[in-house]
């Protein structure tokens, strides 16, 4: 059982001894503490937050938590109840709210939840905004207000329904050509939010939804990442109908997969290397993903005659770059699609309506389409250290020992080839282990890679 702590929030396994897991107390604690935290950056003002869960087993009850624990400090709570990550993000926005609070652990297994946090734009907090909200937990600094002062509970069932029509107002949103098209989409929604916001969507576009797993019970049937080996059952089901893609999303729906009109994935890498094609051919600019995803990316956006640049690891990140370089779209190689014109969210709903935008404009199958960017390959591996091991260290050997190639420090160590190949080591924020990624022309190569970099780490432990 784990309880972890982060800049972004908490997050940890239901049930087990305070302080170790997610349990009421612990709940309680870190929302006081990031009502605190809203009520110190505004003061002499009355707050007012969004909150909104995923449709996870303990979602009901750590929701309630969290609204009555805001109450207690004389916050007004607006309710969204069943929701996703990017319609509580907008929804901060529309209501003109101070913050957010998302109840979700994303694609985490079902005894898993988590407080995620937003500030007054609907996005996520800064190390330096997380930092303070985890001291002030630590420190237990609390002063709830006397009974005439307590806040008010509001429910808003609505959001849902204005996020779509957000999404389809979005200027480069060709509804009509969807309509035109007719597609046939199976849609896995593992059991949670997407259930209820992705059927919704399509049917608004004119597109045949296929529903699998889309009642938002919590019990989720797979593993709920979307990834190859947890889709067997959508990749049987889109050729059993004979449809002419699917969608996957996680939990929270900000990720998005895709399925071949074969069977086949599109891979979630590609996800945003097919939006941002769409994106860059209606509005050229610049593009940012972060380090550990596609080179393919930026091989699109070189194609345009445009610049891409890459940001260290995390959403928050992505963010602060696609700002600094005004990016007009960008994400990460998780699926997760940050369209400016919309918000600066992962977005799944804004994903799935660009998507099908350039296939219908294209004109191509989805597995065409695939087929028309770069074969890439990531491999992914972990080596597991020593307690006392110097991580820093260690990265400054690797790079004397690629010294000729080009060296990328920006998050961890990124050694990029001359034959296009990668590699990037960065030591994990929760674990004493270094992440290593490589990407390479063939899934074969990549792992060579991820493994060559794994001995010679291991070999500088040893020595």
């Amino acid at each position: 059982m784990t309880l972890i702590k982060s800049i972004s929030g908490i997050r940890g396994t239901i049930g087990g001894a305070t302080g170790d897991n997610l349990t009421p107390l612990d709940t309680v604690k870190f929302a006081a503490a990031y009502g605190t935290w809203l009520k110190a950056e505004n003061t002499n003002q009355k707050l007012k937050i969004v909150i909104g869960r995923d449709a996870r087993l303990s979602g009901s009850m750590v929701s309630g938590l969290i609204s009555n624990t805001l109450l207690g400090l004389g916050i007004d709570v607006i309710d969204l109840e069943l929701s996703t990550t990017p319609t509580v993000e907008l929804a901060v926005v529309r209501e003109a709210v101070h913050g957010g609070i998302i109840v979700t652990a994303s694609h985490n297994p079902k005894q898993w939840n988590a407080l995620k946090l937003l500030n007054h734009k609907g996005e996520f907090l800064n190390a330096e905004e997380g930092s303070k909200i985890i001291a002030l937990a630590e420190k237990e600094a609390y002063d709830f207000a006397e009974v005439d002062n307590l806040g008010s509970y509001f429910v808003n069932t609505n959001a849902i329904e204005a996020h779509i029509d957000e999404v389809l107002a979005l200027e480069h949103v060709a509804v009509e050509a969807i309509k035109a098209k007719g597609f046939k989409v199976v849609v896995d929604a593992v059991n949670s939010t997407g259930g209820i916001t992705i059927p919704a969507l399509l049917e608004r576009l004119g597109v045949i939804c296929i529903p699998l797993y889309c009642e938002p019970t919590g019990h989720f049937p797979h593993n709920p990442e979307p990834l190859a080996e947890h889709l067997t059952a959508i990749s049987k089901r889109v050729v059993e109908e004979q449809a002419d893609l699917g969608f996957v999303v996680d939990p929270d729906v900000d990720r998005l997969a895709i399925v071949n009109e074969d069977g086949t994935m599109f891979g979630e890498e590609y996800t945003l290397v097919a939006c941002a094609d769409y994106i860059l051919g209606k509005t050229p600019g610049t593009t940012v993903s972060n380090l550990s995803s596609t080179r393919v990316l930026n091989d699109v956006t070189i194609g345009y005659d445009q610049a891409y640049f890459a940001s260290a690891v995390g959403e928050v990140n992505v963010v602060t770059k696609m700002k600094e370089v005004e990016a007009v779209i960008g994400g990460e190689g998780n699926g997760g699609i940050i369209y400016p014109e919309s918000h600066y969210g992962r977005d799944a709903l804004v994903g799935i309506a660009l998507f099908l935008s350039h296939l219908a404009e294209t004109r191509k199958s989805c597995k065409e389409l695939r087929n028309s960017y770069p074969a890439f390959f990531i491999a992914k591996e972990k080596l597991e250290l020593p307690t006392a091991t110097d991580i820093d260290a260690l990265l400054m050997q690797i790079q004397k020992v690629y010294a000729n190639e080009e060296v990328n420090t920006i998050d961890g160590t990124k050694i990029i080839f001359k034959n296009k190949e990668w590699v990037h080591i960065r030591k994990s924020n929760t674990e004493p282990i270094v992440r290593i990624y490589a990407e390479s022309t063939s899934l074969k190569k990549a792992r060579l890679l991820t493994m060559k970099v794994k001995e010679t780490l291991n070999s500088f432990i040893l020595t």
